[in-house]
């Protein structure tokens, strides 16, 4: 059974006792949360242990980083290691956001190494993926996601799989106000997790959870998430709205499907 989530990417967003307010007032709203249907909130690193007190009796709720160096440690001032993660008990944390990739150069080699690092830290990737609007143009998404998995994650052993989150970002939906049809994204989700069943099998395939990652909103959740291969959503602008991100993740599907 692959988990369902709703994962909050809340990017270089919100004052501290903002953040404070935020959380508990989505934890104040008594989501009906089950063994498979998981909240994440990617936070700016400050805020992790914070984060992390606030949800520390609930296991339905984690805390992920929004990134982490792709080496071990060493002179790199400013950055995150997988390490001071670990030590601080961060569960989750969220690479290759196409925002990553255009801003500062991150590559499909970089990505690859980083999750590497992160899980042998002990730390669950959300990977992210997906094509600029020139690409879906052109016809060629299909290829160009296929390329980012394969450099990034196709070294990884069966066994690191389960239970792994890709999340799907269209980069034409981010942040723009356009989304991805419905049928859209199932196209796509559907066309990574039959990636996996080549590589890995399909019974490893059925575990991994694929998100939808592309300007998701209250009014449009429940239709995304309804679709078969559609897990949940790593979701921006709207996650920094308590009402709209408990809506979203009320939006989760009841009952898993496999």
């Amino acid at each position: 059974m692959r988990k369902e989530i709703a994962a909050a990417n809340w990017k270089m967003n919100i004052t501290y006792p903002q953040a404070e307010n935020l959380i508990d007032d989505i934890l104040q709203q008594n989501h009906n949360l089950n063994h498979h249907r998981l909240v994440i909130f990617g936070v700016p690193y400050p805020y992790l242990k914070m984060a992390q007190d606030r949800v520390h009796n609930n296991d339905q709720i984690h805390i992920a980083a929004q990134n982490m160096h792709h080496e071990r440690n060493g002179a790199y001032t400013g950055e995150i290691s997988a390490e001071m993660l670990h030590a601080i008990g961060v569960e989750y944390v969220i690479l290759g956001h196409s925002e990553r990739r255009l801003h500062f150069g991150e590559t499909n080699e970089i990505l690859a190494k980083k999750v590497s690092l992160a899980m042998e830290y002990e730390i669950k990737p959300i990977f992210c993926c997906g094509e600029p609007l020139e690409i879906r143009e052109a016809g060629t998404q299909n290829e160009y996601v296929r390329k980012q998995l394969e450099e990034s994650l196709f070294h990884l052993q069966p066994s690191q799989l389960r239970d792994f989150v890709i999340a799907y970002e269209p980069i034409w939906a981010i942040g723009t106000g356009k989304t991805a049809t419905d049928e859209q994204a199932q196209e796509m989700h559907a066309f990574i997790r039959r990636l996996f069943a080549e590589k890995y099998g399909q019974n490893i395939a059925n575990y991994i959870s694929i998100l939808y990652g592309g300007s998701i909103k209250a009014s449009n959740a429940k239709a995304i998430f309804s679709q078969h291969d559609v897990d949940g959503g790593l979701v921006g602008g709207a996650s920094l709205i308590a009402a709209d991100f408990g809506v979203i993740i009320d939006s989760l599907k009841k009952d898993a499907e496999v």
